[in-house]
């Protein structure tokens, strides 16, 4: 046809799909320091010897390549591996393969892997790597969570006392439901307990875990909170937690995560947090574990509508009694157990009369409340404004930058994937990806650099 170029093709040509890879690239940096082959092993117990040959595991666990790349969706990272060079070539699906099936990724995601919880310990793999590697310290941790959209509308929320109801035509909700029983079996008058996601008031038939939960700026939603524990020098991340996006879930995830790093062998000095982790209960648990809590202290001494506050009384640990300014004892009235402290009142009588009582109280006597971890409590705020202190608050700020890397980068604003075990395998591959990168970065400029490895 007249305005065309003959197309001039040869009959034979060689490729060959490894010269087509820059040895800059990060997939092949990540083939060249990372072996991965030790899935093979850990999931051989659940392959038959017998029938059709199965695809390989390693070449399935390189297929979270996607997650490097802000590819979370199995069927279109089926479609990037399919046409993108470097994705077949780390993933060792030459052009004579077929490409996987997204079935396939998703069948054994819900079945062997769950199983065998595979994502769990590629993730504590990378770490003890990192660790190898002498990129990790271990000393100075910080933690915090972001939160992550639940595959959930608001529409999806019903009242808690209709869930029976809903579990007659949705079996998401018969399996929560089986759950709940299993957990913590009542009798059928009985109520069920308020759940760990959702609200008191209603939860999604959708996604029962998720939490209902307002979200900064921003309008109410369902939603789970992506909890991270990592180093500070070297930004890894040690250990994911996926819970509800409740405030009561973040203190018990740090928990988890700091249970789990001392099971690696790391000794934390001190931990960065903001203030939601300044909970008296925590600050003693840490510090029980010769961990010093850099964390600011949910203190509400000063919220007193302007009278006295604690400090202005005077305490007699011998007689168990807090003076007034006036001198009037304050005595010991028993351990409240909806707040986890102690009372200490004054008396009708001592109180009519008194001078100051409009600057002490306006209630008929005064009353003060101690927290029952009030030792731990002290310790911290001692802590506040040392250089150690400071230093790691001003560290803890390198999360903000992986949460950031999370959803812009891995595009994990909003999870596809329901059900809090489900989300949890999208934080571990997410978090595993984040740490590859590091591994790989470190271990190439000590290539470069000889003195890093001596250092």
């Amino acid at each position: 046809m007249m305005g065309q170029q003959p197309r001039n093709e040869s009959l034979f040509y060689y490729f060959r799909l490894e010269d087509q890879i820059p040895e800059n690239h990060l997939l092949r940096l990540i083939d060249r320091y990372v072996d991965l082959s030790f899935v093979r092993e850990r999931l051989k117990g659940f392959y038959s010897p017998m029938g059709r040959p199965s695809i390989d595991p390693e070449v399935l666990l390189r297929l979270l390549v996607g997650y490097l790349y802000g590819i979370t969706s199995e069927r279109r990272l089926m479609e990037e591996v399919r046409m993108h060079l470097a994705y077949r070539w780390f993933t060792r699906l030459g052009f004579e393969q077929e490409i996987p099936d997204h079935s396939t990724f998703s069948k054994n995601r819900n079945g062997r892997f769950r199983q065998s919880g595979v994502f769990r310990e590629v993730f504590e793999e990378i770490v003890r790597r990192c660790l190898a590697a002498g990129l990790v310290e271990g000393q100075n941790l910080a933690v915090d969570g972001t939160m992550v959209g639940a595959n959930a509308s608001r529409q999806s929320r019903v009242p808690r006392e209709q869930l029976k109801e809903a579990a007659q035509v949705s079996r998401t909700v018969r399996e929560y439901l089986a759950e709940l029983e299993q957990a913590n079996p009542v009798a059928e008058s009985e109520e069920l307990e308020e759940p760990p996601g959702g609200t008191a008031g209603s939860v999604s038939t959708t996604d029962p875990d998720a939490a209902w939960t307002a979200a900064k700026g921003g309008p109410a939603l369902l939603a789970y909170y992506d909890n991270y524990l990592i180093d500070t020098p070297s930004r890894v991340i040690l250990a994911v937690e996926a819970t509800p996006a409740r405030f009561s879930q973040e203190t018990v995830a740090a928990r988890r995560m700091v249970e789990q790093v001392e099971k690696l062998g790391l000794r934390p000095e001190c931990l960065g947090a903001d203030k939601a982790y300044g909970s008296g209960e925590f600050l003693a648990w840490l510090l029980a574990r010769d961990i010093q809590p850099h964390i600011p202290v949910i203190d509400r001494r000063h919220q007193t509508r302007g009278h006295f506050t604690r400090g202005q009384f005077r305490y007699e640990a011998k007689e168990k009694i807090y003076y007034c300014p006036e001198g009037k004892p304050l005595r010991y009235r028993g351990r409240r157990r909806d707040s986890q402290g102690y009372a200490y009142c004054s008396t009708v009588a001592q109180c009519q009369g008194c001078p100051q009582k409009q600057r002490c109280t306006s209630a008929p006597y005064r009353w003060l409340f101690v927290h029952g971890q009030e030792p731990a409590r002290q310790a911290v705020r001692a802590l506040a404004g040392t250089p150690a202190y400071d230093r790691s608050q001003r560290a803890r700020y390198k999360i903000e930058a992986l949460f950031a890397e999370l959803k812009q980068q891995i595009r994990l604003r909003r999870v596809r994937l329901r059900r809090l075990w489900n989300v949890a395998e999208q934080f571990f591959l997410a978090a595993t990806a984040q740490n590859l990168k590091r591994l790989v970065r470190f271990l190439t400029q000590r290539q470069l650099r000889p003195e890093l490895s001596t250092a």
